[in-house]
C-alpha cells in the first residue's frame, strides 16, 4: 500500500481546516471593524440593494426562516441601521429600510468572505464551477451535513438566535 491515500486525506483535512479558520477569522474581523455579523451585513446589503424589503422576501432570498430574519432585523434596528416602515400599499405589511447610519456602515464595511468567494468563483470557467460545486456538495455529504439547513452566508456562528435552556 502506498502513502498517497493518507497524504490525500491529510491534504483534504488541512484544506477543510483552512476554510473553517478563514471563516472564523473573517467573522471576527467583520465584527471588530463593522460591529456586525456576516448575516447582519448580508441583510443590510440586500435591503440597500433593493431599496427596502419585506421580512418574508429577506427570508426567501437568504434561505432562512422568518423567525431568523426577525432576530437579525431586531438587532439591526437596535443598532439604528435599519427601520421597519409600514407599507404604503398594504398596511398589514412592514418593509425594512436602511437608515442613513446603515448606509454609512455599509460603505465602511470590508468585503466579506462570501463577496471574495463570489468574485473569485465568477472568474472560473463553467466546468470549474460545476466541478467545485459537485466537490463541495460531496464533502457536505461525507460530513453528514447534507440535510443541514444553511443560508448562502459564510459565517462561523449560527444565523439564528440560540435556543434558551429550559
Amino acid at each position: 500500500m502506498t502513502t498517497q491515500p493518507r497524504d490525500r486525506i491529510d491534504q483534504s483535512l488541512i484544506a477543510l481546516r483552512r476554510i473553517l479558520r478563514v471563516t472564523e477569522l473573517s467573522t471576527r474581523d467583520l465584527a471588530h471593524s463593522a460591529g456586525l455579523t456576516p448575516a447582519q451585513l448580508r441583510v443590510l446589503q440586500i435591503v440597500e440593494e433593493k431599496g427596502g424589503s419585506t421580512p418574508k422576501a429577506l427570508a426567501n432570498q437568504m434561505g432562512v426562516s422568518q423567525a431568523t430574519i426577525t432576530t437579525l432585523v431586531d438587532k439591526l434596528v437596535a443598532k439604528q441601521l435599519v427601520e421597519r416602515v409600514p407599507s404604503e400599499l398594504d398596511r398589514r405589511q412592514t418593509n425594512v429600510m436602511v437608515t442613513t447610519t446603515g448606509l454609512s456602515r455599509l460603505k465602511d464595511a470590508p468585503d466579506t468572505l462570501q463577496q471574495i468567494f463570489v468574485r473569485n468563483f465568477s472568474e472560473l470557467q463553467d466546468w470549474e464551477q460545476a466541478l467545485l460545486v459537485s466537490s463541495l456538495e460531496r464533502t457536505a455529504h461525507m460530513l453528514d451535513a447534507k440535510e443541514i439547513d444553511a443560508a448562502p452566508v459564510l459565517t462561523a456562528g449560527e444565523l439564528h438566535a440560540p435556543q434558551k435552556a429550559r
